[in-house]
């Protein structure tokens, strides 16, 4: 809901904790809960911030931050490959693990403005971490029917975009 967290709200949390994660996840932009302006003003550049909705960056006192846009395709499409690549019987708790942490890797908050998340115009190396990650776990968890899964493998797994010319006629 438009306005849910108010500069009193979030300037509340952010005396509590040095870097105060905040999820402005409602769609569309004009709905989110509150701008990633504010928010990073409001906490005085110290937020790590995902939204629901892509936000172009923010500059603050001369730092260009980063907004991250949380999208289940930032994890679903890796751990579903990773899980076809290594045969899993089934979805466990420590390939869903394994799958975030992946994504956490990927992005490095302790660097001013950083992104909380990767960029989601990068989804196909994030997709490729992930399956790799999920792969092991599965392998891990005694759950895979084929271990040893590489990046070179998922890599080569993955679907590429192939299209015939269009002519006109």
């Amino acid at each position: 809901m438009h306005g849910a967290f108010t500069e009193q709200i979030v300037r509340e949390m952010a005396a509590h904790v040095d870097q105060p994660v905040i999820l402005p996840m409602s769609n569309p932009t004009s709905l989110s809960e509150a701008t990633p302006a504010d928010l990073v003003g409001w906490t005085g550049g110290r937020a790590l911030i995902a939204a629901g909705s892509p936000f172009g960056p923010v500059t603050y006192q001369g730092v260009t931050y980063q907004i991250g846009q949380a999208n289940n395709a930032l994890i679903f499409p890796g751990l579903g490959l990773g899980a076809l690549l290594s045969r899993a019987r089934r979805i466990t708790d420590h390939m869903i693990t394994a799958a975030a942490e992946a994504v956490a890797g990927l992005t490095d908050t302790t660097i001013q403005g950083a992104p909380l998340l990767p960029p989601i115009d990068d989804l196909r190396s994030t997709s490729a971490r992930v399956a790799l990650a999920v792969a092991q776990a599965a392998a891990d968890d005694g759950i895979a029917d084929v271990d040893g899964i590489t990046a070179e493998a998922v890599r080569a797994a993955m679907w590429q975009p192939k299209y015939a010319p269009v002519r006109a006629v």
